[in-house]
């Protein structure tokens, strides 16, 4: 719901009133100097006239760092509570960098030997399999759901809708992915790095415009 056009028309309503729906006829082309005013001048208020709504599949890893987002978000997930959770588990691919190397604070990820990639992957496998096992015991046993989940891992996947609007996107974007030409360097976790940029490649169809300004001005929300 919404378009670039949607954002520029209540950018406008402010000095044109009812006029400012005249608007909402223009494509992204035609509106990308106003797009730009509003952020590079930071004139954040328009950007929340729009909705994105996603399914998500990814771990409950990513989705604990993922609910930190709270302004302009809405969640809905899937259940332990109510439904018996599949074992799905997420397992890092080979080009997941695996080492941290360095102090706190100045550290970076390396992708390692493939001897240690192929000894964390068979940990990872063969405790998620125990875990669930486990759970699979508790809910023979009678424990309710919501009690037996807890011996889940966080790399248990799970699934949600979670709608944004353009401003809450880009403040999510502004964490959550990379971009050596940002005003202010973000270091996001991997897993949660590839969410967003399948977000972003979503946000620049239906937003062109909005979305090449989020980054021509440093991928600073406004």
């Amino acid at each position: 719901m919404g378009n670039d056009a949607s954002i520029v028309a209540a950018m406008m309503v402010s000095t044109k009133g009812a006029m400012s729906q005249t608007f909402l006829g223009q494509d992204s082309t035609e509106l990308q100097g106003k797009i730009d005013f509003l952020m590079k001048n930071r004139h954040g208020s328009p950007f929340e006239h729009g909705a994105m709504t996603f399914f998500v599949e990814a771990p409950i890893a990513v989705f604990r760092e993922w609910h930190r987002h709270r302004i302009g978000v809405g969640y809905n997930e899937i259940s332990g509570r109510y439904v018996k959770l599949e074992p799905r588990f997420y397992i890092p691919p080979p080009e997941r960098p695996l080492i941290q190397t360095g102090k706190p604070g100045h550290y970076e990820f390396v992708l390692g030997t493939r001897e240690q990639y192929d000894s964390a992957v068979s940990e990872i496998k063969a405790q998620c399999e125990s875990a669930y096992e486990t759970y699979e015991k508790l809910l023979g046993n009678q424990v309710a759901k919501e009690v037996a989940r807890g011996v889940l891992p966080v790399y248990t996947y799970s699934s949600m809708y979670v709608t944004m609007n353009p401003r809450s996107l880009m403040a999510f974007l502004s964490l959550r992915t990379k971009d050596k030409n940002s005003m202010f360097p973000s270091f996001p976790m991997w897993e949660i790095e590839q969410c967003g940029q399948r977000l972003e490649e979503e946000f620049s169809k239906l937003y062109p415009a909005t979305s090449a300004s989020f980054r021509h001005h440093g991928s600073v929300c406004p």
